[in-house]
Formats: structure tokens, sequence, C-alpha cells
């Protein structure tokens, strides 16, 4: 059986991650009070897992594939370390013919034999036109607002007619960690041209990339027409029922409809109309001196922020600006085609801390949006537009498309298991019935349309319920999940993916013990949500719902991987973004593994007799996370975010020399990942 690294698990942060990790993207949630002090019933009270008998004895007769131990480790600090030579072929699902990674602590990322990978962007490369060169020592907001941001997340690649082998990335910047940007950074003391540069830093990236004819090697093309960035700082419109409200209205904005900047975006989407959606994630963590007005279930605390932004500008200061944090936490919308326009902040989604937003088509071109609320024991929502898409390229579909948004209805999820609550002990054994399934309902929570708005939760008004989604969702008796991050649609069979990354309190003192979906007390390692809407009709009311992946070490009785044989995977733990190959493979990238390895990215298959096979494709550096994976047929493209954010790190003391090499700042960056060969990724 493979050999585990050492667990970590003496750590109270969530997850592996470090303090440092907690600190700065978070606001130290973990040791916050729960938000959710509702009393709705806990998911793991009634949803439940997917083994059947069925597919214990079909995994039985599986062709064997290359244990997890089999891929190659690349060593040392290279900025683009070559991958191991070549193997034989390796057989397994197509699309994850590869040899597994090993897990590992390198300091660099690791990929698979017979693969190779490079640098795409690096945090602070110019994009745009003037930008200077990046200068870690002399760095100003000015550069920093041509350059490329920090901390990259969600990535997407457009098309680009009429410029070959080119196409456009988009990327977000999700927060900054000031610690290993700024050399003898006081946090009690940050000075003006750090915070600004820390706000042109955040925000939104796009930038065209030139892709290498024989390999999926790419590089950042500068200063291109359409690059560009947005920050803490530039221009948003709120668009829906909620834009105008008196929730949302400021003394520097009356109207309530324009907000400078987008903070903590985290993962995000891609629209079948060619935009861009990310969602605003951990946003209470900016604010200061808040209070049970302002803060309404976010996580808002009372006194100074961590970045004291509010010494600089006042409506971070929510004794000043109390409605400022309500222009925070909504899916905002991008048009990377006009570097001109204006993102809109889509209110009509709900506000709360989207981890991502993925859109797929009913049968009549109606947009219908998955989203989760990263907190633990939040909700699973979805957002159903009225309005269908028109195709094609003219202006007037474009200028359609844009609305499609705004208007539709607002839902909640609540889920229904099948399986006795008294059969579950927290130690992974099935209940009775060998299987664990259930149904489950949307429930509507507002309705926007040309007219204004309606509100379907007693008590509140329709602009409450946007603005203050989680409320609406604790007054319908949704059901509580556990820390529900990417939700994604595949597009194969229609069936939605919901990554759960953990939740460490199942199971503690005055917290829900665990139970049919969570089959293990203290859930360090998160798993995976299969759901099935009814007629597979996304815009339906009802959907059923199993258990794909219950993460950890295979060795664990408790782990489950859709019934494939456990000794022929490779260890997981936190899932957090997920994507999916052209084959209909599930990629999941981790943050927080609690394995003893770094966090890496895994594909699995979801279909077939393979269904729950899964590999390890890469591991990233030292303090770093997997971040915005996207599966092309003949590249990988993941970010690797917070690289060397380990306890006590610092620019004077890294903890990482990746990617530059020892003597360089360390810096977050964008990989790409290519077969030697120039063939398809796994086949």
């Amino acid at each position: 059986m493979r050999k585990l690294l050492p667990l970590l698990s003496t750590n109270p942060h969530g997850g592996g991650r470090s303090a440092l990790t907690c600190r700065f993207r978070c606001g130290d949630a973990c040791f916050h009070e729960v938000p959710n002090t509702s009393d709705n019933e806990y998911v793991g009270d009634v949803i439940a897992g997917a083994l059947s008998r069925r597919s214990a004895l079909r995994a039985a007769a599986v062709v064997t594939v290359a244990s997890a131990v089999g891929g190659a480790v690349t060593v040392g600090n290279a900025p683009e370390a070559a991958a191991a030579q070549p193997q034989k072929p390796v057989d397994g699902a197509r699309g994850l013919r590869f040899a597994p990674v090993a897990p590992n602590t390198a300091d660099q990322v690791t990929v698979p034999s017979g693969y190779e990978q490079n640098v795409v962007i690096r945090w602070g490369e110019p994009i745009l036109r003037g930008a200077p060169a990046f200068d870690s020592e002399n760095q100003t907001a000015k550069a920093q607002a041509g350059q490329f941001g920090y901390n990259n997340d969600f990535l997407s690649l457009l098309p680009l007619r009429h410029e070959p082998h080119r196409q456009v990335l988009v990327a977000n910047h999700e927060y900054t960690d000031e610690v290993l940007m700024f050399r003898g950074y006081d946090p009690e003391n940050p000075t003006r041209e750090q915070v600004e540069i820390a706000w042109a830093a955040h925000g939104l990236g796009v930038v065209v990339v030139q892709e290498e004819h024989r390999t999926g090697k790419l590089t950042a093309v500068t200063r291109h027409r359409l690059n560009r960035r947005l920050t803490a700082t530039s221009e948003f419109e709120l668009t829906g029922p909620a834009a105008g409200s008196r929730l949302v209205r400021t003394s520097a904005d009356p109207d309530g409809r324009t907000v400078l900047g987008t903070l903590n975006n985290c993962s995000g989407g891609t629209t079948p109309w060619g935009t861009t959606l990310h969602g605003e994630e951990n946003i209470n963590q900016y604010f200061a001196n808040g209070s049970s007005a302002t803060d309404k279930r976010y996580g808002v605390g009372t006194g100074a922020s961590e970045r004291k932004w509010e010494r600089f500008d006042k409506r971070f200061d929510l004794k000043q600006e109390p409605n400022e944090v309500h222009r925070f936490g909504w899916v905002v919308e991008l048009d990377p085609y006009d570097p001109e326009s204006t993102p809109r902040k889509r209110t009509a989604l709900g506000r709360f801390k989207h981890e991502a937003a993925q859109p797929r088509l009913t049968e009549d071109g109606r947009p219908v949006v998955y989203m989760g609320d990263d907190e633990r024991f939040d909700y699973l929502y979805k957002f159903v537009s009225s309005k269908r898409m028109k195709k094609g390229s003219s202006r007037s579909a474009h200028e359609h498309n844009l609305t499609l948004l705004d208007e539709g209805t607002l839902y909640v999820a609540r889920f229904t298991g099948d399986s006795p609550a008294g059969e579950v002990d927290g130690s992974g054994k099935l209940p009775s019935d060998g299987e664990f399934d259930g149904s489950g309902v949307w429930i509507p929570l507002a309705t926007a349309g040309p007219d204004g708005a309606v509100s379907h939760v007693p008590g509140m008004t329709a602009e409450e319920v946007y603005v203050f989604t989680r409320l609406a969702g604790d007054k319908v008796g949704a059901t509580k999940m556990d820390r529900p991050e990417d939700v994604e649609p595949s597009p194969r069979s229609g069936r939605v993916y919901v990554a759960l990354t953990n939740n460490s309190k199942r199971g503690t003192t005055g917290n829900a013990p665990a139970d049919e979906a969570n089959p293990r007390n203290v859930n360090k390692h998160g798993h995976i949500l299969e759901l099935s809407e009814h007629w597979d009709d996304p815009s339906s009311d009802g959907f059923a719902w199993r258990l794909f992946l219950v993460a950890g070490d295979p060795t664990d009785p408790a782990t489950y991987f859709a019934g494939f044989p456990k000794e022929k995977v490779s260890p997981i733990s936190c899932p957090d973004n997920v994507a999916f190959d052209p084959h209909g493979n599930l990629w999941i990238s981790t943050d927080g593994n609690q394995l003893g390895s770094h966090d890496g990215l895994f594909g699995v298959a979801t279909r077939g007799e393979r269904r729950g096979e899964l590999k390890q494709f890469l591991t990233v550096p030292t303090g770093a996370e997997t971040c915005g994976p996207l599966v092309q047929d003949r590249r990988v493209l993941v970010s690797v975010q917070h690289p060397g954010e380990v306890d006590g790190a610092s620019v004077e003391k890294p903890a990482s020399t990746w990617p530059d090499g020892p003597g360089k700042i360390v810096r977050p960056a964008v990989v790409s990942v290519w077969r030697k060969d120039g063939s398809d990724i796994g086949v």
C-alpha cells in the first residue's frame, strides 16, 4: 500500500492551511463563531453518499491502473523544472492515461512523466502599455495597476478571432499577503503606498496569451489592446433588483449604482455568450467597525481590519459608511472583449461568499447559474434566468445577453436523505440499506422581473432577500452544507458536482455530529456531491443526489471513490475548485491538504466502468494552493496561489523560492502543462 506523508493533525486552521493563509485570505474565519446559528438541519442530517452494491461489484472487475506512487517527482527550484523522461503508455480512463504524481513536499510544480511546463505569467509582470518591469524593492501603486495582480485564482481562456494561436486569459486576483509582498512590513502600521499597492493588486486581470503551435506552452502578450486590470478602485456597476436600493446607497454614491472595486474574487465561470463571472468571497475581512446592523451574519469584525484600509479610505469604516459592505459579496460579470466596458455586479444572483458561478443552458436557452456559499454550514444556490440567450455575434445579441442575469428566480437547496440518522456512528460504516442517496428541492427566494422584484420569503422584502441572502436561506429552512465551494455542471451528462471542502467542526462540542453525508467526526478532508436535476432540466424545482467522492487516505474505511477500488486511486484531501475536461472527467484542485503532501490537481472519471478512478496530475510548491484549473485538449492550466505562505515566512525569511529560484521574491503565477510529444492530455 502507498506510503503517505506525516499527517498535519495539530493544525487548528482550516484543512492544512497555515495561520498566515487564514489571516490574509479569509480573516481567520476558522477562529470565529459559525455565522449560521439557525436551527435548520445540517446537510449531514439529511444528505448521504452514493455507494451502491451494484457499483461495488462492477468496480471489482476494473482493469488495474498505475499506482498513485508511479509518477515521477521533479526536484529543484528552477523556474521551469523539467519533467522526468517519458514512461510506457499508462492504462486508465481516456483523458487520465498518465502516471500519477506521488504525494510530495517539493518546492516546485511537479508534473507526470512525459509532461513539461512553463510559467505563463507572474505577479507583477507588465501587461498594460506604459507599465514598468516588476521591481519588488521599488514597487508603486501606479506600476501595480498596469501589472498582473497578486494571488491569481479563477482562470478562463477565451478564443481570439482573427489572431491565430492567441487566446484571451482572464484571471481573478483574490487577495494580497502583505507580509510576503513588502520588506519590513508592519501589520499595525501599513503605509499609504503599501495599501494602495494592495488595492491595485486585487481584482481582475485580462491578458492575451500566445500559444506555441507544437506544444501547450503559453506566453503572455504584453501591452495587447485587450489587456486590462480592474482593481479595488476601478468602477463597477450594480445591476438587477438590488441596484439603487436604500441598502446599497452611500455618501459617495447616493444612487446606489456605482461601486469602486471588486474584492476577494475566488473562482468563477465562463458564460456561453462569451463573458466571465467572478465570485466575491471573503469580503467581510476588509471592513472595520462592524455591528449587528451592518453584518447580518456575514462575519464582519467589530474592530480594526487586518489591513487597516479604513485609515486611508472611510468607505472601509462601517461606522462612517455602514452600507459599503453591502456593495460586495456579489457575482461580477466581465466582458473581456471590450476593454472600455464597465463590469457589472449582478444582484439577482444574491449576496453571500461566492466561491464560483458556472452557468448551463436550459433546452429553451435560459441560463442557470449554480453557486456555493463558502462557509461552514451555509447553503447551495442556483439562479434561473427568465430570458433566453440570443445566438450569434451581432451587437443586438450581445447587448441582450448582457441582461440575462438581471431577471429570473433565485433558489436555495433543501436535501432529504433516505437512511435513518441513528445508523451513522461516526466511523463511516454504511447504513443497513447499503447505499446513501436522496432527493432535494429548490426553494424560491425571490424573483426579479422587468417591473421589479418579488420576495418569496415571509417577513423579508425583495431587496432584503438579495442583500441578506443568507438570512433568507435561514428563514425557508435550507440545508446547512459543509463549505460548498465550486459547483460545476458536467457538459456531457448534465449532472452537477459540488465540492464541499471540509468542516473540522463536525462532531465537536456544540456542533452537529457525523451523519450520512459526513460519516467521520471532525471532517478534515471534505467530499464531492453529485446532483441530477429532475428530467435533466436545470430549471426544475427538484433533484436527486448522491455522494460521489469522500476524500482522505484511501486506506481509511470512511473514504469512498464512487465504488472504484480504493487501492488504485491517489490520496486526496480538501477538494476546492473543479472543472471538466473534453472527455467528461472531473478535475479537482485542493486547498489545505491534510495528508501531509502539498496541494495538487486530480482527475477523476465520472462515467463508465472506471467511474471513481482518481489520479493526481500535479502538485504545487511549498505553502501554495492549486486554483483555477482549466483542462483543454492539449494543455492544463493552473493558478499557483500564495506560494511560500507558511507561518513565520516573510520577504526576509522566504519559505519558498518558487518560481524564480533563490534570491528572488516568491511570486504567485499561472502555469501551463503539456505533453512532451505534443499529443492530447491523458490519451
